[in-house]
């Protein structure tokens, strides 16, 4: 009896110890956060960022520039080679967004009166030179299986 406490203890450690974060999702976040940066100087006002709509669905960045909601999908590249952000946001991609926009909009009864969506890449690594920043303003429309109506 007093073996299986002490293999207990060291699954309960194991299970629960913080691992080290993987390179794609670090060189993501470290891409939002530019993005933020980015948006914080041409003015825009940050609502959230990384925000998690139901049990599938992420959007990136949410602002606002005026009257309009903007819901930011972030494309982080090492270069140009990776793909360009049209490549990245498919259909499928786009109908996702379109999702978790509406259930952000539903959950928070926020009644914007235009909503877009954008596109920011950037274009380097962490800890290499400066990185380019691209904004593609109004990247895609909202998906048409989706309606918006108050």
């Amino acid at each position: 009896m007093n073996q299986l406490f002490p293999a207990m203890k060291q699954w309960i450690k194991n299970r629960f110890k913080k691992r080290n974060e993987p390179a794609h999702l670090k060189s993501g976040r470290w891409g939002e956060n530019l993005a933020v940066r980015f948006l914080k100087k041409k003015h825009y006002k940050i609502i959230g960022q990384r925000i998690r709509v139901g049990k599938r669905d992420e959007l990136d960045i949410i602002a606002e520039d005026g009257k309009v909601l903007i819901f930011v999908e972030v494309k982080t590249r090492k270069n140009e080679n990776y793909g360009r952000p049209f490549s990245a946001v498919n259909k499928a991609k786009r109908k996702h967004l379109s999702r978790a926009a509406i259930g952000y909009l539903k959950h928070k009864k926020v009644e914007p009166q235009f909503i877009r969506f954008d596109v920011i890449e950037v274009i380097g690594e962490p800890k290499g030179n400066p990185p380019e920043i691209r904004h593609i303003k109004n990247a895609f429309p909202l998906d048409s299986s989706y309606r918006l109506w108050w």
